[in-house]
């Protein structure tokens, strides 16, 4: 039987999985709500339920689940598998021993990464990041999550936490965070901030049916409002990623989430704010989009799954 692993991707809004097998081809792919508020035992119970529905499936296809990656929004200790902070977008999932639940809940291996982790892995190995082989991962969701990558490998740093890009703080007065700080870079460059800066403009509801993409539409017709809804989120994000060019000075920087799907209308204002802003030597920096869209995280957390049983 043809082996194969689930991957699942974890954020605030939705949870993204699939299955995945050796080569990273994706069998099988399904979208579910997170709908965190429910609490940290329904969310566990929706992610028993995919597992489930992904054995079922497995089995009347003739593939032989071998294990689990899971991506999670959240700190992750990565060898424990334990979730050691979240912030309240996912409200009950600090200190969650992630891994543990779900290896009792289905027999089978599991490894577990931060979210952002989990992208930059599916990137380095199948991906935009395969040119290089020292890159940064900005992924724009919710909030704003990330991770360097070294040959290949993510930078877990000493206890796993590394790549809180999120919660740089790029304006120390600026607006409160729900992680207890003021002004990080998440409530200025996730898709959160890029709704509510349009909702302060007046576009919201039946305005935007379609949220961001509604925006990025109505920028393109022409409209005037929308048009500076993007300019300044553009130059929002790219204070963040000129902070993190002259800090690691990477060989490149991918941009994730749904957000990047919008391509140039996105990435040219951000390529020419960090032309013109950054010290001279990082400004050409490629910034690029991740080529694996919405599939990285679940391909990443495959690729994760794949590593554990490869290293027993």
């Amino acid at each position: 039987m043809r082996k194969v692993v689930f991957g699942i991707d974890l954020g605030g809004t939705h949870i993204k999985a699939g299955i995945v097998d050796r080569g990273g081809e994706v069998l099988k792919h399904t979208v579910a709500p997170t709908l965190a508020g429910q609490g940290r035992e329904a969310l566990l119970a929706r992610l028993c339920a995919i597992i489930a529905d992904f054995r079922a499936y497995s089995a009347s296809a003739g593939l032989l689940p071998a294990g689990i990656g899971v991506g999670t929004a959240g700190y992750v200790e990565p060898l424990k598998g334990r979730v050691a902070y979240a912030t309240p977008n996912l409200p009950g999932w600090t200190g969650l021993q992630l891994r543990e639940a779900l290896e009792q809940a289905s027999a089978l291996p599991v490894a577990v990464a931060n979210d952002a982790h989990a992208m930059a892995v599916g990137e380095a190995w199948l991906g935009a990041g395969r040119p290089y082989g020292d890159f940064i991962c900005v992924t724009l969701g919710t909030g704003v999550g990330g991770a360097r990558v070294i040959d290949g490998a993510p930078d877990y740093g000493s206890s796993g936490f590394a790549g809180g890009f999120g919660h740089m703080v790029i304006a120390w007065d600026g607006r409160p965070c729900n992680c207890g700080l003021s002004g990080c870079y998440e409530q200025y460059a996730s898709v959160t901030a890029l709704l509510r800066l349009a909702s302060e403009a007046g576009l919201r509801g039946e305005a935007l049916p379609d949220g961001a993409k509604s925006i990025f539409a109505l920028a393109s017709a022409g409209h005037p409002a929308a048009s500076a809804v993007i300019a300044q989120y553009a130059e929002y994000t790219a204070v963040g990623l000129i902070n993190l060019a002259h800090a690691l000075n990477p060989q490149a920087i991918v941009l994730g989430g749904a957000v990047t799907t919008q391509g140039d209308a996105l990435l040219e204002p951000i390529r020419r704010i960090v032309r013109e802003r950054a010290m001279p030597i990082y400004r050409d920096t490629p910034i690029v989009a991740a080529a694996l869209g919405n599939a990285a995280g679940e391909v990443g957390a495959a690729k994760l799954a794949w590593n554990r049983l490869s290293s027993g």
